[in-house]
Parts: structure tokens; C-alpha cells; sequence
């Protein structure tokens, strides 16, 4: 059973991994090095745990104590109980949803690892914002994607804007950082999978009419937001592809292209 422990102070050490959250190139750093996360919200927490990911502590505003108590009751990481002001002044911001997690985090798979039952896959290049990263895994899960890989610039999946957009399905969707980019999309290649670069470049196909949905194996790849893929992960793919628009719009925000995508190169969709 976890202990429960009020605290009163901003500055007490133990509520350190919850310091500065709105600092968000600090967090970026300290997050990987020191091996956590954050979750916040109580549907978030759940999920982090039923994922498998143990448990630091916990930080809760005292209405939130019942309503997580069978989590209380099970683990044995600490819980501090705060005020929502004292909250604010540790985290930088007021925490709306009152309850955080800090949770360990695991060893990242390789991505020969992910590639070897993996089916379709999404594949990011220097996708820096974390709200977009987290609409990316929200879409994979929801529409099947098995595996996320990342160029090695991506921003991290586990940041907690991240994980609170995807609504925990960071959790869910297995991920790798390809090493070295474009050149560890060889390893991709070499899997059996069929790269394909969405762009919204008019010489590209269709993505309905390349029919990547009958393909055995599909690697989609993302580039960030406004800039799109590089020409060096363009140069790199087997094939372009692009979602055909109307009313003159060029095209959408990644994580919006990234769900139609997802759904292009599903298996089993009605009527492909």
C-alpha cells in the first residue's frame, strides 16, 4: 500500500520530479536522463499503469484521493497530497485534471526489433511538436498502425503534452528512433516493408490508387508540420503519395494527414 504523505512545502525534495513542468527544453533534457515521465489526468495514470510502467510517486489534490484510491491502495509509491495552489507553485501551472504521475520509464526497443512482426508501420521525421506527436499515436492506435518509429530528432512521445493529447495511446503503440536518418530507413527497407512518403507534391499517387492497403508490408513516413518531408527522406522512399484535396486547400496538418493516411493503409477497411 502506498503511503500517503501530505505536504505543505513547494520546495520539499520530494516532490522534485514534478519541479518546473511548464520549462519545457529543461524537462525535454532532464525527462530521458533521469528515466520518467509524467502523466497527467486520472485516465492517463490508469493507462501508464495498465502498460506495464511502475510507478515513482503520485501528486494529488485532495478530491482526487478517493477516486484513486484502488490505485493508492495497490501500489508502493509514495502519494503526496497537496493543495491545488502549492500544486501550481511546483509545477508552474495549475494542474486542471489534479492528479500526476511520475512513472518510470522502459528500455526502448531497436527497430529491427518492432519490424520483425510488425505489419504497418508510421514512420516520423523531425516531428517536433508534442501535441502533433501525440495526434500521430492516438491515430496509429485508434486505426491499427502497429509500430511508430522515429528519426532520431523527433520529439519525445512520452513528454507529457504528448501523452495527455494521445490520451495515453503512447502507451499502447510500440516505438523505436531509427538510428541514423535517412539511412536507417535501410533497416526498414530490409524488413520487407515498401516506403512510402506522404507529400502533398502533385507528381505523387494518389494514395488510394498506389492501394496500399493490398501491400504485405507498408512503412508510411511524416514529415513535420509546413515543412514536410526532406529531400533526402523523399530521395529515400519507394514511392510518393498524397491525399487528394478540395476548395483549394494544399494541405493538412500532419496529425489530421497522418489519421487518413493510417486509415488508407489498413487492412480489412470496408470496401477496399
Amino acid at each position: 500500500m502506498a503511503d500517503l504523505i501530505t505536504v505543505e512545502d513547494p520546495d520539499d525534495p520530494r516532490l522534485s520530479d514534478y519541479t518546473g513542468l511548464t520549462d519545457v527544453e529543461l524537462r525535454r533534457r532532464r525527462e530521458p536522463a533521469e528515466g520518467l515521465f509524467i502523466a497527467e489526468g486520472e485516465k492517463v495514470i490508469r493507462r501508464a499503469r495498465d502498460a506495464g510502467y511502475a510507478m515513482r510517486s503520485m501528486l494529488l489534490s485532495a478530491k482526487w484521493i478517493d477516486t484513486m484510491r484502488d490505485v493508492i491502495d495497490e501500489l508502493p509509491a509514495p502519494v503526496y497530497a497537496v493543495s491545488p495552489e502549492l500544486a501550481e507553485r511546483v509545477t508552474g501551472y495549475h494542474v486542471h485534471r489534479g492528479a500526476l504521475a511520475s512513472m518510470q520509464r522502459k528500455p526502448l526497443p531497436t527497430a529491427a526489433e518492432l519490424l520483425t512482426s510488425a505489419r504497418r508501420v508510421a514512420v516520423m521525421e523531425s516531428v517536433n511538436d508534442h501535441t502533433n506527436i501525440g495526434a500521430i499515436f492516438r491515430s496509429a492506435a485508434a486505426l491499427g498502425m502497429d509500430a511508430v518509429l522515429l528519426s532520431p530528432d523527433c520529439a519525445d512521445p512520452l513528454y507529457r503534452r504528448s501523452v495527455k493529447v494521445s490520451m495515453g495511446a503512447v502507451f499502447s503503440v510500440p516505438y523505436a528512433r531509427l538510428e541514423g536518418w535517412p539511412k536507417g530507413l535501410e533497416t526498414v527497407r530490409e524488413a520487407g516493408f515498401r516506403l512510402l512518403a506522404l507529400t502533398p507534391d502533385e507528381k505523387a499517387t494518389v494514395i488510394d490508387d498506389a492501394r496500399p492497403h493490398r501491400l504485405d508490408r507498408v512503412a508510411l513516413m511524416l514529415g513535420a508540420e509546413g515543412e514536410g518531408l526532406s529531400t533526402r527522406a523523399l530521395r529515400a522512399a519507394d514511392e510518393w503519395v498524397r491525399i487528394p484535396m478540395a476548395h483549394g486547400v494544399d494541405s493538412l496538418n500532419v496529425g489530421a494527414a497522418a489519421a487518413v493516411a493510417f486509415y488508407a493503409v489498413a487492412t480489412g477497411r470496408p470496401g477496399a
